[in-house]
């Protein structure tokens, strides 16, 4: 069955008396109510026995059951976990596999509130990490006796770089003992499975194309069956959970990434190729344009594109960025990313690398291209270089 097909009939309630809902309906609970003690216990077992076991709130109700049905299909895991961000989502890979002691080799294109994760909370316990370069040649020489996981980000952010997750797999399959997770936001699961590629974790922030409207903060980790158990017992215990409307929002989204995924990919492309002509724009980062370094890798493992870039201008544009951001009309000015509407966002990225210098080069802007017509953004953004022409 094809992924789109997948996406409408995955995780659909069943028929009950010859009728169903077309959509899991919501259920909210905190206690559930048992009707005898063998059905509590039956329902109460131990471990991943009861992951999907609608027992209390906290543990999940088949609204969020359904929900992560829906995503270890997309991503064909063995199992899912729920997160109120994908921040959190991050956050219960780092905290359910690695101990005191434990080195964490992590991607320096990793998104920037991991690196304040990693900084500012697992060094002080304990935790060892050291930073490698997306397109690292010696990846193994960074290798240690205690590292047990390799966090990637494919493409990274902001800077978009396309990882060789094959090549990483197969250096952590060689040592038996390491787990590879991948930030797996910018495919969302749809063009991209990490988890076919022997990856172990895939992390999505479904607040991005899940979601697709800007309404609701999710996460989500797809795990493999022998790293699953591991994630889940986390969860419980950190009483990790999400709500039954978040998660029906997102499932509702999901059913229609398939029409909204490609419908931004073919504006953003649109919009890149403009912006490589214009003399303001020294690079544009986007795997999917065939000028990419990283082109290659892209068609190698993906089948699909999101509506997610970034540009770099000329660094004697910098004192003038003010002006284009603040006169555009169409593109919002705000975090995040991956609904309807069109957005920038400058990035700092002398604060969020650790090893190559950005400190002479110019500043870079991160787009997210809506669903807007490609000619209107265009416009807009025409109408935003020339506003720095007027400073």
């Amino acid at each position: 069955m094809k992924r789109e097909t997948r996406l409408i009939h995955s995780a659909r309630p069943p028929y009950e008396s010859g009728r169903r809902p077309v959509n899991p309906p919501i259920v909210r609970a905190s206690t559930v109510d048992f009707a005898s003690l063998a059905e509590m216990q039956s329902a109460m077992q131990p471990g991943v026995q009861s992951a999907q076991s609608f027992t209390y709130g906290v543990r999940g109700t088949p609204t969020v059951f359904a929900l992560e049905s829906l995503i270890t299909e997309l991503e064909g895991g063995y199992g899912t976990k729920l997160y109120s961000s994908g921040l959190e989502a991050i956050s219960a890979v780092l905290l359910a596999y690695l101990r005191p002691g434990d080195h964490l080799l992590v991607v320096d294109t990793v998104y920037a509130p991991v690196r304040n994760l990693l900084e500012s909370f697992l060094s002080d316990r304990g935790i060892n990490f050291d930073y490698y370069r997306a397109h690292e040649t010696d990846l193994e020489s960074l290798i240690k006796p205690e590292t047990k996981m390799i966090y990637t980000e494919s493409p990274g952010s902001v800077s978009m770089e396309i990882q060789d997750l094959a090549a990483i797999v197969a250096l952590a399959t060689a040592r038996k003992d390491i787990l590879v997770a991948c930030d797996n936001t910018w495919a969302s699961g749809y063009c991209f499975r990490p988890l076919e590629q022997g990856v172990d974790l895939s992390i999505v922030a479904g607040t991005k194309y899940l979601g697709g409207h800007s309404d609701v903060l999710m996460g989500s980790v797809t795990a493999t069956e022998s790293a699953f158990e591991k994630l889940h017992n986390t969860s419980v215990l950190l009483g990790l959970s999400v709500s039954a409307d978040d998660a029906a929002l997102t499932l509702r989204g999901a059913r229609t990434l398939h029409i909204r995924y490609p419908a931004h990919a073919e504006r953003a492309i649109a919009v890149a190729e403009w912006l490589k002509t214009r003399d303001e724009v020294v690079r544009v980062f986007y795997p999917p344009l065939s000028s990419s370094p990283d082109h290659a890798l892209w068609v190698r493992d993906f089948d699909g594109a999101a509506g997610l870039f970034s540009i770099e201008l000329d660094p004697r544009l910098k004192p003038r960025l003010a002006a284009l951001l603040d006169s555009l009309q169409l593109f919002g000015l705000g975090a995040s990313w991956g609904g309807f509407e069109s957005l920038v966002l400058p990035c700092d990225m002398t604060a969020n690398r650790s090893l190559d210098d950005w400190h002479n080069r110019g500043p870079v802007v991160r787009l997210h291209i809506g669903l807007e017509d490609p000619d209107d953004l265009i416009d807009d953004l025409s109408a935003g270089f020339r506003a720095m022409d007027c400073v």
